[in-house]
């Protein structure tokens, strides 16, 4: 017996149209409604909310009850709980699109039931979502912002696990990779696996045109329907499979969130499109990564997430690392934030699915992954981002020659619980990593270095002593690192202010220290190489 989903008839997925007339209207609407973040919160408090993240609708359904109906109780009910309201109540809702705008859109339908039972008129018919809609609040480098944003009704909704043509929504990858764009005007980005559109939408933010691709005909009917409803023009969508639809293009910026969950490939797994790229293992992402210099303009960059596999005896950064091998004309930086054993990652896809642990699906689907897993001698798969460079043509600043970036490293912390704002964090990397490479040990020692204004120092004593036994240099933004500092380290970093030289402050503490000084230059640089790399110390053209 096959565990694959199947759509049920009053599930089938809708086409979503977009009309112009429908879309300015319907914005009408849910704006006159006020229907944003914070109004939706206040109709059933942080409590119900939360509840709601869990995957229960019965306190938000026990607030609602005890509030008059209004538009926003309705709009509320259909497109957040994914519930069926009375028709009269949905067409009062949508005074502007009206209600059979609304349903030749495709994002409502009128219970077949009611139809079928020869009701003399339609007052009692029930009118049910075929779409979750609702509204996202962000802050960027531009300020705050708000949309609108469709996808289609999740496991909570549909009661049965997924279709595999599901379009994902607002989830924690998209508030990740959106805070992970890099905040800086260009004048076109690729958006490779658009789903909903969400990345493409918030490229354009900082572009003069975004190219959208997907395999799914459904995600790019969405993700234009989501572009429309917003008035965000300037977006090209276009179908077919990774850099397909853009061979021989070339773009400033690429972001991807791609189909990169590693899935067995068998008939009786699932494949759903919004996450299975239909490659063997983490193949996807290797292709995906390897394609990206034919794609980036000089100096053009790419943010994106990813999975990779550990192996038996090999490091799955090693295997990452390995896919740059010979990749001389790009920088890569690559951030695992989290690392699962195979039952783990193959219990979190397949509830992510919809199939429930502890049915018969549920364990054959954990056999098939365990068994595709033990046969390609995997030990583990990470997870994190990816931030690629195409670094601009030799010229003054930078020698020809000088090393690329290479850095793969394990931050778990990465992001917390705000990834807002890392967009800034890559570009000052990049920035600093191109500067590091014009600079030898002779030119850093003449720099005039200051510390980045959000870095702390935490001392640690043992009791009665007066030297510290533990010194921590503390980011408090961007990726938040601790970096463990001796006190000549220390009083390095205190003294950079950009009035002294790097070496002018190491020939002070050697002398106040005692310390021989080229001992105490060679043993110094290299950190504040680091240092400079990470954001705790800015350089001159920073």
């Amino acid at each position: 017996m096959s565990p694959a989903p199947r759509t049920s008839a009053a599930h089938v997925l809708p086409t979503i149209t977009t009309d112009p007339a429908v879309t300015t209207a319907l914005a009408a609407d849910l704006d006159d409604a006020g229907f944003t973040v914070e109004r939706i919160d206040a109709l059933w408090g942080a409590e119900a909310a939360a509840s709601l993240h869990r995957g229960s609708r019965v306190a938000a359904l026990r607030a609602l009850a005890t509030r008059e109906t209004t538009p926003l109780t309705t709009l509320a009910t259909l497109f957040v709980l994914g519930l069926p309201v009375d028709r009269a109540e949905a067409a009062r809702a949508f005074p502007a699109a009206g209600l059979d705008g609304v349903l030749a859109a495709g994002l409502l339908r009128v219970d077949e039931d009611a139809d079928d039972a020869g009701l003399p008129d339609t007052a009692h018919e029930r009118v049910h979502p075929t779409v979750d809609l609702r509204p996202y609040a962000f802050v960027d480098d531009l300020g705050a912002g708000s949309w609108w944003i469709a996808s289609d009704l999740g496991e909570l909704a549909l009661g049965t696990a997924l279709g595999e043509e599901h379009v994902l929504g607002i989830g924690g990858a998209t508030t990740t990779l959106s805070g992970l764009q890099v905040p800086v005007p260009v004048r076109r980005v690729l958006d490779l696996g658009t789903g909903c559109g969400i990345q493409a939408m918030h490229a354009r933010r900082f572009a003069d045109q975004v190219v959208a691709t997907d395999i799914s005909r459904r995600a790019l009917d969405i993700a234009r329907f989501n572009a429309q409803l917003n008035g965000i023009d300037g977006i090209d969508f276009r179908l077919g499979s990774l850099y397909e639809p853009v061979a021989g293009e070339r773009f400033d910026r690429i972001v991807s969130n791609p189909p990169f969950v590693i899935t067995p490939r068998r008939d009786d797994v699932p494949s759903y499109e919004y996450r299975d790229g239909g490659m063997v293992g983490d193949a996807l992402v290797e292709t995906v990564l390897r394609g990206l210099v034919d794609h980036l303009e000089p100096g053009g960059t790419a943010q994106l997430l990813g999975n990779w596999e550990y192996h038996w005896g090999v490091d799955g950064l090693d295997r990452v690392r390995s896919w740059f091998d010979g990749a001389d004309d790009v920088d890569a930086w690559v951030v695992e934030r989290e690392r699962e054993d195979p039952p783990a990652y193959a219990e979190t896809w397949i509830r992510d699915g919809g199939t429930k642990p502890g049915t018969a699906e549920f364990d054959t689907l954990v056999g098939a992954w365990l068994d595709d897993f033990s046969a390609r001698r995997v030990t583990g798969v990470g997870f994190g981002y990816v931030v690629v460079r195409r670094p601009r043509p030799v010229g003054p600043g930078r020698p020809g020659g000088a090393d690329r970036l290479r850095r793969f490293e394990r931050v778990p912390e990465a992001l917390g619980s705000n990834p807002a704002g890392l967009g800034a964090t890559v570009a000052r990397v990049l920035d600093a990593a191109e500067w590091l490479a014009g600079q030898d040990d002779a030119a850093l020692a003449a720099a005039h270095l200051r510390v980045a204004g959000d870095v702390t120092e935490e001392r640690h004593y043992w009791p009665g002593n007066d030297d510290p036994t533990v010194i921590t240099l503390v980011q408090g933004g961007g990726f938040g690192r601790r970096v463990d500092a001796d006190t000549a380290l220390a009083a390095f970093v205190g003294a950079c202010d950009g009035e002294l030289s790097v070496a002018a402050i190491t020939g002070a503490i050697a002398q106040i220290t005692g310390a021989d000084e080229a001992a105490l230059s060679a043993d110094l640089l290299p950190r504040v190489r680091d240092l400079v790399l990470d954001g705790l110390l800015l350089a001159p053209t920073s």
